[in-house]
């Protein structure tokens, strides 16, 4: 028995599930039948509704007849090529299946290929077809794909919780660097980077990483012997100093190709992939990151996006405007609306708007309580069990139903419908150079940090995923954003107060 095995046994560690390739073969044949299920049922039920049941044909024009050719024929010659296409795009390769939105993208990009050289075909060829029944089937096509792999999602997260259907990797380098990657990797168990051990320079077996369970395989020679006793299937280095580019390249000859993989984490954080692309240039990998642009027709499009959305909101949900009013009318003595300054882009200061959830006059104690409970010197004021709001104003600020007023802020310009939530000028006046890039863009209803634990996290916690919408924004996000805000506000869990 190897010294690694009896240190798991010893501390009641498992053993690592098994190997990328055998959860990704597994995964992917789900995907499979479930892509192909919902490829056939679009193509054969549009014809179905929208040519009919009876036996129809599409003329096909040549130089000297007219070919007739039935829609079947059509329907499963364009349902292979829909399947095939999923398959030759890689929407179902193991390194972005799960995480991020690489899976999405790849699926919508094949299908609207597709549509591309279907309609080029039909043209080409003079295929008389029905219009309505070739571009109904593929947008109802590409929303039941999307669907299908959220749905698949979800039950892989849940897996990944619990260390199936992930890579086992082994983390080599520094001892700082491995400690920051491997407790990151360790808060998001989606994207299926299971951490069952490291190497570092001083690293002696029978010890862990620091902050965290994870245990030290060894020193950095000691590579090979730790890959055999973890059953990791994934080299990840953390930094290059300890790791020079000989010792990567020897790092790569020793591993299993097609069962191992090599992953490399360069020196940058909080960076999404949209905005990186390698540039291989006389040998060397370069990364190149385009800065990020708050400008132009990025911001057209996001104050449309706010004048659409909020226009809507404020049509939809009038009738609980009237209904809370009246609540909070009969909840105590003060005016419904609650308006309060708060600093918005470039530091302006603006007045927010919110139904009243407090007592009247709360705002002369605000002070106090916070010194009580000693955050009065950190730029998240929230105050714990707070006894100015109302019994009314409670379940109002559970479900966030106290913010909808602030769809006006939104329409009039003053706000996002997402973006850093606005804060007042004395929590401003404690931001550092870091929180003070919050300012460059308008402040939102909701945020990235509110959707990732609310009132829970703390301020570096809230002003890293803040800097990370700002660096990385997208109009995709901000959808992805409000549909995980209205999960938040249907079930707010512990964190809403």
């Amino acid at each position: 028995m190897s010294r690694i095995e009896e240190i798991r046994r010893v501390e009641g560690e498992e053993q690592p599930p098994p190997s990328t390739l055998t959860w990704s073969r597994k995964y992917s044949a789900r995907l499979v039948v479930s892509d192909v299920i919902i490829v056939i049922a679009v193509i054969f039920l549009t014809q179905f509704f929208y040519v009919g049941p009876s036996t129809r044909y599409v003329e096909l024009s040549g130089r000297l007849a007219v070919t007739p050719i039935e829609y079947t024929a059509v329907s499963v010659v364009l349902a292979g090529a829909w399947i095939a296409v999923l398959a030759i795009y890689g929407t179902r390769a193991p390194h972005h299946i799960g995480y991020g939105t690489t899976e999405y993208r790849s699926v919508i990009d094949a299908s609207i290929r597709l549509l591309g050289i279907a309609a080029l075909a039909a043209y080409l060829m003079k295929m008389d077809l029905s219009r309505g029944y070739f571009l109904l089937a593929f947008p109802v096509g590409i929303a039941l794909l999307c669907l299908e792999r959220l749905v698949w999602r979800r039950w892989l997260a849940a897996r990944r919780k619990r260390r199936e259907f992930s890579a086992n990797v082994l983390i080599i380098g520094s001892e700082v660097s491995s400690s920051r990657i491997a407790q990151e990797l360790a808060k998001q168990t989606q994207a299926g980077l299971n951490v069952v051990g490291v190497c570092i320079p001083t690293g002696i077996a029978g010890s862990h990483i620091a902050g965290t369970d994870i245990p030290i395989l060894g020193n950095l020679e000691q590579l090979g012997s730790a890959l055999e006793a973890s059953g990791a299937d994934t080299v990840l280095i953390s930094s290059s100093d300890e790791v020079p580019p000989e010792r990567v390249r020897e790092i790569s000859w020793m591993l299993d190709s097609g069962r191992q993989h090599l992953l490399v984490a360069p020196s940058l954080t909080d960076v999404a992939g949209p905005r990186i692309h390698m540039r291989p240039v006389a040998g060397l990998p370069l990364v190149h990151v385009e800065m990020p642009k708050f400008e132009g027709r990025q911001r057209f499009a996001k104050r449309l996006f706010d004048i659409v959305g909020s226009g809507v909101m404020l049509a939809v949900f009038s009738p609980l405007f009237l209904v809370v009013s009246f609540l909070v009318r009969q909840s105590g003595p003060g005016d419904v609306f609650y308006r309060q300054e708060r600093v918005g882009i470039n530091g302006q200061p603006f007045g927010m708007i919110k139904f009243r959830s407090m007592v009247d006059g709360a705002d002369a104690s605000l002070l106090d309580l916070l010194e009580q409970q000693g955050s009065d010197g950190t730029p998240l004021h929230k105050v714990r069990n707070d006894p100015r709001v109302t019994p009314v104003g409670k379940i109002l600020r559970k479900y966030s139903i106290d913010e909808f007023p602030q769809l006006v802020n939104v329409f009039m310009g003053s706000m996002s419908l997402v973006g850093p939530r606005p804060q007042r000028d004395g929590e401003v006046a404690l931001y550092d150079d870091a929180a003070r890039r919050r300012l460059i863009v308008k402040p939102g209803m909701s945020g990235l940090w509110q959707v990732s634990g609310r009132s829970s996290l703390s301020w570096d916690d809230a002003i890293r995923l803040d800097l990370y919408y700002i660096e990385n924004w997208s109009l995709t996000r901000d959808i992805s954003i409000l549909l995980r805000t209205v999960k938040a506000v249907v079930a707010p869990g512990d964190s809403a107060h």
